[in-house]
């Protein structure tokens, strides 16, 4: 397998400590989020918004405040990810930001990990306990909601990476069907 995108999506894994002291170049930081805005989204809605949070204090608040967050207290960066209200679908399809944002994520995922940085999705919303300290935090007004904080960084150590291949999970024509190639 040689594609350099097959690779980085199969050696991605989640880092939770970073160097101290590093700080992310503005560049890199731009292309991660250029990563994230070219992610899918449903009726091309992107009802996505981006707290950028950079400043010690705020992510040492960030991280007392979620319970599985506490890594963003040493992060050079965090992404907060949020959905905007007022570019979500109305009726049965009102729900998808959820899918656009998890979209989102993955690319700032993968385009961190891409250009030498590590980071790890922690989960906000849909926990009201999660959503209401970090708009607190970020000041975010009514109609903006925060989906997930993703610290990024320098890894500390060189990433374990799990292969998570599994055939077991893969069912062909059918769900009796087995996935035999």
């Amino acid at each position: 397998m040689e594609n350099i995108a097959l690779l980085n999506i199969l050696s991605r894994s989640s880092v939770r400590t970073y160097m101290p002291g590093f700080k992310i170049p503005a560049s890199d930081l731009t292309s991660i989020l250029k990563a994230a805005m070219a992610a899918p989204s449903a009726v091309n809605r992107q009802p996505w918004q981006f707290v950028v949070v950079e400043n010690p204090e705020i992510l040492q608040r960030l991280a007392d405040s979620l319970p599985y967050a506490k890594m963003t207290a040493g992060a050079s960066v965090a992404i907060v990810t949020c959905g905007d209200e007022s570019r979500f679908l109305e009726g049965i399809d009102d729900s998808l930001w959820i899918q656009d944002l998890s979209a989102v994520n993955e690319n700032i995922l993968l385009a961190a990990h891409a250009i030498g940085y590590g980071g790890v999705w922690t989960c906000v919303y849909p926990h009201p306990e999660r959503i209401a300290p970090v708009a607190d935090i970020l000041g975010l007004p009514a109609g903006i909601i925060p989906f997930a904080v993703i610290p990024i960084g320098r890894p500390a150590h060189e990433p374990h990476h799990i292969d998570k291949w599994d055939t077991s999970k893969i069912h062909v024509n059918g769900w009796s069907g087995k996935y035999a190639r």
